[in-house]
């Protein structure tokens, strides 16, 4: 009997085997947990298909989470499916590659308004819909975030913007919800080498940094990120909500560079 045994969760933003949202939702699987995805057209729903059936999952419905009749579509199929739900795996974030690069001053209007609706307002939306499957017997709704949210990172412009209001989020939810003892948290890995990631100007230089000069010298792997998660979401993490637990390798308590790397 794994620790998440009877549990039921919801995992949105699986983009293929290499995503973190993967590395959680196999953790939570091998766990026990039983799992329904989101996923955003037909070609991630190809790439879905064969990772959700690896872990017993034959439920997958497509969601635009900036489309709201899309989301009733999806939390009334899923009310339709279970009577009841334990957790919610929000890993949705999304920027126009373009501005990926350059200065953040550059910015535009457009997708500023867009990055900061999908990557942060969705959460919001999602744990709406959420809650009343959770109010009963409590619950835990689940993020992804990036130490771009506060500090300044190469490229990361907007985004860190976005991660920032997200984080910020996270407290005021988790504030609205303990009551009903639901709980909200995030979960902030070092850079990894995902679609998502790759995305980002100067990735890899980025990975090699930190795994230069973090103090376990490594980056975080989805083995890491998913153990993590189930720990968040098990009983063992009961009295844990509003937090932004790192997994980076500890990178994020540097002021600068290991020596030899100066």
């Amino acid at each position: 009997m794994g620790v998440l045994s009877g549990k039921r969760g919801l995992v949105m933003g699986v983009a293929n085997e290499r995503s973190i949202a993967w590395g959680i939702a196999k953790a939570c699987a091998e766990a026990g947990a039983e799992l329904a995805f989101t996923y955003q057209g037909e070609a991630f729903g190809q790439r879905l298909a064969p990772l959700a059936q690896s872990v017993g999952s034959d439920f997958m419905v497509d969601v635009d989470v900036t489309d709201d009749a899309s989301l009733d579509a999806a939390f009334d199929q899923l009310k339709a499916r279970w009577d009841s739900l334990d957790f919610v795996v929000h890993a949705i974030a999304f920027s126009d590659k373009n501005e990926l690069t350059g200065r953040f001053l550059d910015t535009s209007r457009a997708n500023f308004k867009n990055s900061l609706d999908i990557s942060c307002y969705s959460l919001i939306e999602v744990a709406r819909r959420a809650h009343p499957m959770m109010v009963e017997n409590g619950g835990t709704v689940l993020t992804l975030t990036y130490q771009g949210s506060n500090r300044v990172t190469p490229f990361y412009n907007v985004m860190g913007v976005a991660k920032a209001a997200l984080e910020a989020a996270v407290r005021y939810l988790a504030n609205d919800l303990g009551p009903e003892g639901i709980r909200v948290n995030a979960i902030s890995p070092g850079p990894m080498k995902t679609l998502a990631g790759a995305a980002i100007g100067g990735a890899r230089k980025t990975y090699k940094h930190t795994e230069q000069n973090s103090p376990l010298r490594s980056n975080a792997t989805l083995e890491a990120v998913g153990g993590t998660a189930v720990y968040l979401i098990s009983d063992a993490g009961s009295c844990t909500t509003g937090e932004i637990i790192r997994v980076d390798g500890g990178y994020h308590v540097l002021g600068m560079p290991q020596p030899e790397n100066i």
